[in-house]
């Protein structure tokens, strides 16, 4: 192995890959990213190729390295986007494009599951509910519907773990993303040999799980000539991009939030012991820290999933914007109008909703339309109901016991110091911006240096990240906040049977 000083964290996103080179106190180094698109074949479908992802870990892994030396990097550390589903053949071939999270096709596998496993059985076994979109859904609408597929299907991997394979050409998984994928006991952090057996999935089909800080292999010759780096460089197995973004953001423990806006929102506390939602509306999951005496093994999560996604949607299919600068466009825009965009609400459901609703059929609508508004309350309005929907996640965190003092945001929509007011002012409680915004990489890169050198993630974390200026809450904006939010919540009561028959009516 080389003698080197850096570590690579690797993030394999929804819409891109971002990948940060950074030294041993998490300063950093060098930084890249690289889009790649959603397809959207179907109705209700959501795959990706996964040739597409491995161009972009190309191109961001050598922005980020830029004239480093290759010697320089001591381990590469892996994050990925969770949920989603890579099918190889017999000689790792791969035989489809992956079906990723916004995946709505498995609405029948989803019911299927529940009632073949029993509700409470199932999130007692692994933490969470099943939605569409996850891999152990994913799976049984392949069997079902496409059983030649299936009965070729050597392997399945997570996202993430398509990318180590390209790597270093081994099979491996972690307990943060296997129980993304609700295969995996949480408790056990192992696949569930219950649940495999109910959905006909032999444990020879899934790579075997691992702690996050181990050595999954090296990095193979011809690839490291790709990347512009030293082969035999260790690739630590890594973890899912939520647990790899609290690390990034350094929380460690349950006084503070994390609240992420990518291409969803998710809002998550660490937990030290495995606490479930019974009523099914929040996901507990493994972390990347291995459970030990006072350490968050585990983590609670709220999901919503348009955010980023709602305000793309906005710029590209109604406004048509075009130009590096389009969002910065958009929230001046919003910035003209009042708190409560004039009276017009908007519910974030382009793609259904997960916490804390678990209803693929979900529809997202603007309430409260007039020919008075315009785009500058078109804008704060969905900028204020994505943060309504994290706030409505955030009060089922809240039947669980949790009592932030403090949030921290994360993502791309935390660059907007408008989105981080309105998050002070919904939730009551200052924030605390990220400075960088690449903290899943920054958590993969964190445990690639846990991985090789045995730095301790829960006490070096915190020292890793860094903030802003607090953002605190503005009384009278929250007193405003609190009424619309009663008016969210009741709107998605009043029109969920109208969703399901608009739903029927697509084309």
């Amino acid at each position: 192995m080389p003698v080197s000083d850096t570590y690579l964290g690797i993030d394999l996103g929804t819409s891109a890959v971002k990948a940060l080179l950074v030294d041993k106190t998490g300063h950093v180094l060098g930084r890249g990213s690289a889009e790649h698109p959603i397809s959207h074949p179907r109705p209700h479908y959501a795959e990706q190729d996964p040739a597409d992802w491995w161009c972009g870990v190309l191109r961001a892994t050598r922005q980020a390295v830029g004239n480093t030396g290759p010697d320089r990097v001591a381990a590469i550390g892996l994050s990925g986007q969770m949920h989603g589903t890579v099918l190889l053949g017999a000689a790792d071939e791969i035989l489809a494009p992956a079906i990723i999270w916004p995946d709505q096709r498995s609405r029948q596998q989803v019911d299927e599951i529940t009632e073949m496993v029993g509700p409470e059985r199932l999130i007692e076994l692994t933490g969470s509910p099943i939605a569409t979109g996850f891999q152990a859904a994913s799976l049984r609408w392949v069997q079902q519907e496409q059983p030649r597929l299936w009965e070729r299907t050597r392997h399945v991997l997570l996202p993430k773990d398509e990318i180590r394979r390209r790597l270093t050409g081994t099979l491996a998984t972690d307990p943060s993303d296997g129980s993304g994928a609700l295969l995996l006991d949480v408790r056990q952090r192992d696949w569930s040999d219950d649940l495999l057996a109910a959905l006909d999935v032999e444990r020879e089909q899934l790579p075997p799980v691992h702690p996050s800080t181990s050595v999954a292999g090296d990095l193979r010759p011809d690839v490291a000539a790709e990347l512009g780096l030293s082969s035999g460089i260790p690739v630590v197995v890594g973890a899912a991009d939520a647990a790899c973004a609290a690390l990034g953001a350094g929380i460690v423990e349950p006084s503070t939030m994390l609240l992420t806006f990518s291409t969803g929102a998710q809002t998550l506390i660490p937990m030290v012991e495995v606490e479930v939602d019974r009523e099914g509306r929040l996901h507990t999951f493994c972390g990347a820290l291995e459970p030990g005496p006072g350490q968050a093994g585990w983590y609670t999560m709220g999901a919503t999933l348009s955010a980023g996604l709602a305000m793309r949607w906005l710029r590209d299919s109604v406004f048509a914007l075009d130009g590096a600068d389009a969002y910065e466009r958009m929230t001046a825009w919003a910035e003209e109008a009042s708190v409560g965009a004039g009276g017009l609400l908007f519910l974030p459901y382009l793609a259904g909703e997960r916490t804390p609703h678990m209803d693929p059929r979900a529809r997202g609508m603007f309430l409260g339309l007039t020919a008075r508004h315009g785009r500058a309350e078109l804008v704060r309005a969905l900028m204020e109901g994505v943060v309504l929907a994290a706030y409505d996640a955030y009060a089922a965190l809240t039947d669980l016991g949790a009592a932030p003092t403090s949030i921290i945001v994360a993502g791309g929509g935390a660059r907007s110091p408008l989105w981080r007011q309105i998050v002070a002012d919904v939730f009551n409680l200052p924030v605390l911006p990220l400075l960088h915004q690449e903290q899943s990489a920054s958590g993969a890169a964190l445990l690639a240096a846990a991985g090789v050198h045995g730095l301790d993630p829960e006490s070096v974390a915190p020292t890793w990240a860094a903030y802003g200026d607090p953002v605190e809450p503005v009384s009278a904006h929250h007193d405003r906040y609190e009424d619309l939010f009663h008016i969210f919540r009741s709107s998605y009561v009043k029109h969920r049977e109208d969703f399901v028959m608009l739903g029927a009516l697509e084309a």
